[in-house]
Formats: C-alpha cells, structure tokens, sequence
C-alpha cells in the first residue's frame, strides 16, 4: 500500500505577524548568545599567524576566557545582534517577493527561486557592513595585536564604552578603505548565498508539494524530516 503524507504549507497571510517577530527575534537571540563565543574563536583562529596565540579552538576559549573574561568571548556581540534585522527582512521580503511572483506565475519552483534569492540579497546587504565591524571588534584583545585596526586606549579598549569603540573602529574604516571598506567579502557572499537559498526553497517546496511514497530512498529521506 502506498503510504502518502501531505505538508501544510503557511502562507503570509496566514502568520499572525506580530508574535512572528516577537518570537522570531527572541529564538534568534538565544541561538546567538550560545554560539557566539565560538564564533569569536573560529574568528581569531582564522587570522592567527600559525599557532602563535592559540593551538586549537579549546586552548583559545581557555586563554581568552582568562585573560579577558566572560565579556572577551562576547566582544562585538552588541553590534553583531543588529544582524538580527537581517534575518526578519529575509523572511519578510521571501515572502512578499512570492506574493509578488504569484501575479506573474503559479508555479512553486519560479516563487521560491525568485523570493529565495532575492531574500538572500536582501539580507546580505544588511548583514555583511554589520559583520565587518563586529569582526574588527572581535580582534580587540589583550597583548598582541591581532587585527587591522585598534581601538582607542590599546587593545584593551580601557576607558572605552563599547558602542565607543564601535564609533572608533568605523572611523577607521572610513579612513581607510571608505564605505567600501564595509563591503569586504559582499561579493563573495552573494555568491555563496543567493545560489544556495534560490535552490534550496524550490527543494523545499516541491517536497511539501509530493507525496512521499514507500520506496527505499523516499523512505530515508522521510525518516530524515520526520
């Protein structure tokens, strides 16, 4: 017997908007708060000269978390939640961009290719300034300096509030590089995430579209979204 299941599929119209981005901010959030630190590591890990501050992802959240505290682990955080906007415009200009499409054609590949990658750019555009300057506030540490740019008062930041040094870092990226300097790895992010999102949404929903049938492979992919 053919064992056959359906997906719902929510539409825009159907969300109640306002506990959508209420709650869609909040789990983000707590998403980011426990996986930020990590993010700060792989970071530094990533432009040390060779093993000259840390040996491995351990030994660094050992050695920042004594010499700079909790708060080393989080430097940058408060300017990296701003990419939280990102996200809900993502969300917001996928659906609205499937709204958009549906006047033009009603198939579920051609919205979702079209509103998955223009999401994407959306959301690119927002996020890479913000990681940029988050990224420069991650390299803030004590002793040896690591990034481009130092913040007033040494490495330690000393007498500096953090959204001071934010406002120093962004100086100098200005005097540096202009605002262009704020688009550092903009292209290469479209490129990874546009491609990614426009072929990921029309997969999703010709899943929901189908009906799962009992065959060896449709059965290992069914236990994998079950």
């Amino acid at each position: 017997m053919e064992d056959k299941r359906n997906i719902q599929i929510i539409e825009w119209e159907h969300l109640d908007k306002k506990k959508f981005y209420v709650f869609g901010v909040a789990m983000t959030m707590m998403i980011r708060v426990s996986v930020y630190p990590f993010t700060l590591i792989r970071t530094r890990l990533q432009v040390q000269r060779g093993r000259s501050l840390y040996r491995g992802t351990f030994d660094a959240f050992i050695k920042i978390l004594r010499a700079e505290g909790v708060t080393g682990l989080y430097r940058g955080f408060l300017v990296n939640t701003f990419t939280l906007i990102s996200g809900q415009c993502y969300v917001t200009t996928y659906e609205l961009t499937r709204k958009f499409v549906a006047d033009y054609s009603q198939s579920n590949t051609v919205k979702s290719l079209v509103a998955g990658g223009s999401a994407s750019l959306v959301a690119q555009s927002i996020t890479v300034p913000i990681d940029v300057v988050s990224q420069h506030l991650m390299m803030q540490r004590k002793g040896e300096r690591m990034g481009r740019f130092q913040v007033r008062g040494g490495p330690e930041g000393r007498g500096v509030a953090a959204f001071g040094q934010t406002k120093d870092i962004i100086r100098q990226i200005l005097r540096a590089d202009g605002l262009r300097g704020f688009y550092r790895g903009y292209v290469a992010s479209l490129l990874t995430y546009i491609p990614n999102s426009a072929v990921w949404w029309p997969f999703y929903h010709f899943y929901a579209d189908e009906r799962l049938t009992r065959t060896p492979f449709l059965s290992v992919v069914r236990s994998w979204v079950a």
